[in-house]
């Protein structure tokens, strides 16, 4: 049997998704096709509509469908206070904790030599210029803990301290509910370099 062309741009376009390998993105074609074409036309109209409307914040860089999203306009937000994260989804994980209530700054992304990414790639200079605005007091370093993560806490924390800002980083340690048998000795090392 030859696969039909639209059937297989849609098994690349699935494919392209992260995490999403070859057998997963046949499986999912032939189940919104087959089974779901009522939730697939939904999809499509929700992709084409987000896609129409969302813009980058201008002054925080995360998803949004007005110039200024919804956290930079709130007057409840500390101004003294940013926190730098990867993505829009790390910006809702701190935000769902409820332990911060400044304001952010989102990179869309993570300095990563290897895959060609660099500092000009995550808006250095746009967070560099927010950060030393006279208003933000502390920059709360809040990357993954990848090798890439560090790098880019590094090199955050370098440029942000040549313009006087003071600098913090989240701390890392032992999971709350975990016991410690069961923790890895690196993480167990960590937590006692970064005890209080």
């Amino acid at each position: 049997m030859t696969t039909p062309v639209s059937f297989k741009a849609l098994i690349d376009a699935l494919k392209a998704l992260p995490g999403v390998g070859p057998r997963t993105a046949q499986r999912i074609a032939f189940e919104l096709v087959q089974r779901r074409r009522e939730e697939a036309s939904g999809l499509a109209r929700a992709l084409e509509t987000a896609l129409e409307k969302l813009r980058s914040c201008e002054r925080c860089n995360t998803l949004s469908e007005t110039p200024i999203c919804a956290l930079c306009a709130s007057p409840r937000r500390d101004p003294t206070l940013l926190c730098v994260v990867e993505t829009p989804a790390d910006q809702i994980t701190l935000e769902h904790s409820g332990a911060f209530s400044g304001m952010y700054f989102v990179l869309m992304g993570r300095i990563s030599p290897l895959d060609g990414i660099g500092p000009d790639d995550v808006q250095l200079e746009t967070l560099i210029n927010r950060a030393s605005d006279g208003v933000v007091k502390e920059v709360i370093l809040a990357t993954n803990f990848t090798n890439e993560g560090e790098v880019t806490a590094h090199v955050i924390g370098e440029l942000l301290e040549k313009q006087g800002v003071k600098v913090s980083r989240l701390a890392r340690g032992i999971p709350i509910g975990s016991e410690l048998e069961y923790v890895d000795a690196a993480t167990v090392a960590q937590a006692v370099r970064e005890r209080r």
